[in-house]
């Protein structure tokens, strides 16, 4: 065992970082992990994080290596925001802690899971990073991770060694989930294949019915969009599954959290009204709860558009000949369906109709706008035949 054994498809890179830790001598102090969605970046951050503090150099069981990989190690700070961007101050504050020599391990690590959303609307928080970066401290180490180089500003990649990852084999995989969740192997190649890789999204999948179902219903919305009326309903669909979902999720996670902060101020959870300092400080979650679940929404959206994509991909492979495996093969109906309606070059646009709405959802557009505009652009010809 080791704490490398959940990077999978990775080798390169678990090469690059395990001689790092045998010798010392290639030792930076700001490092940069980029990788497309579910790629394993935080984890291979995690598991470096793991090494470096480990005193037999990443076994994967001694109390270093456990809580490094936990989130809990005193000298391994995780910063995974709920928000859409990092803030200036919170920036500042881990400029602060970077400067604190390290109580318990050899270094002094910060982990930041989200680097990009330091520049998601300025340049500040970022900026609030660069002294730290120019001058580092003795024994502090920076792991910032994003989708790619070019999500950061450049003056902070400029001032760190990266370490690129790339998509895992949907073999490897299926065979994680098989080895770390006793997944059956018929459902853990399922759910590999309809996550393109993504480690985190073929976990959910394997193991939540609802999640399937979700995707089998985004999939086939694909030979649906038939008129206008069609297209604003399909919107309408994904905003709400997105919505929907979301709230499934937040609901019981949000109720705990008030519960725990007014246990924690000496409150009555059961009370119906509670004293001005302790509704200030409610009113101050339930804003980091409302920020947290748009993130979470538009995540959502994005995920169900990339399945949405997914169908569109598959039936343009069809109609050029190739034969490269489907990442829909239990939606074969519906990429037939596709290939019949539409030319090539015809689906080609619809792939670039979704990634314009992904975009336009990034950049802070209304998502219901975004997915009406994309779905017009995804209508089929009335006569195309059907399934």
């Amino acid at each position: 065992m080791s704490v490398w054994d959940d990077l999978v498809g990775q080798q390169p890179t678990v090469e690059t970082l395990s001689q790092v830790v045998r010798d010392p001598s290639g030792m930076t102090h700001a490092w940069l992990f980029t990788g497309p969605p579910g790629s394993g970046r935080s984890n291979a951050a995690r598991a470096f994080a793991a090494a470096l503090q480990c005193p037999h150099g990443g076994c994967g069981t001694c109390h270093e290596c456990r809580t490094a990989l936990d989130g809990s190690h005193a000298d391994v700070d995780v910063v995974s925001t709920q928000g859409l961007s990092i803030k200036v101050a919170h920036a500042r504050e881990l400029v602060q802690l970077a400067a604190m020599r390290p109580s318990v391990g050899r270094y002094r690590i910060i982990l930041i899971e989200d680097a990009d959303r330091l520049t998601a609307y300025t340049d500040a928080p970022a900026n609030a990073l660069l002294k730290a970066l120019e001058e580092p401290s003795p024994r502090t180490v920076w792991m910032l991770c994003a989708p790619s180089l070019e999500d950061v500003i450049i003056t902070i990649r400029s001032r760190s060694r990266h370490v690129r990852l790339r998509t895992p084999p949907v073999d490897a995989v299926a065979d994680l989930l098989v080895r770390r969740d006793g997944v059956e192997p018929e459902m853990a190649l399922y759910a590999a294949r309809a996550a393109q890789s993504h480690i985190g999204l073929a976990r959910r999948l394997a193991r939540d019915e609802h999640a399937r179902i979700r995707r089998h219903d985004v999939v086939r919305m694909a030979t649906k969009i038939l008129g206008v009326g069609d297209a604003m309903g399909a919107a309408a669909d994904l905003a709400q599954i997105a919505d929907e979902e979301s709230s499934a999720t937040s609901a019981e996670r949000d109720a705990a959290e008030r519960t725990r902060l007014l246990e924690t101020l000496g409150a009555d959870p059961t009370a119906r009204t509670q004293p001005p300092h302790i509704r200030s400080q409610l009113v101050v979650l339930e804003k980091e709860q409302k920020t947290r679940a748009t993130r979470h929404a538009r995540d959502m959206i994005d995920r169900s558009l990339t399945d949405l994509a997914s169908v569109y991909r598959d039936a343009l492979l069809r109609s050029l000949g190739s034969e490269v495996d489907l990442i829909n093969p239990d939606a074969v109906d519906a990429v037939r369906t596709l290939v019949r309606a539409l030319r090539p070059e015809q689906l080609l646009a619809a792939l670039d109709a979704i990634s314009e709405a992904r975009d336009r959802i990034n950049a802070n557009v209304t998502p219901l706008l975004a997915l009406e505009a994309m779905a017009l652009q995804l209508r089929l010809p009335r006569d195309h035949g059907g399934a």
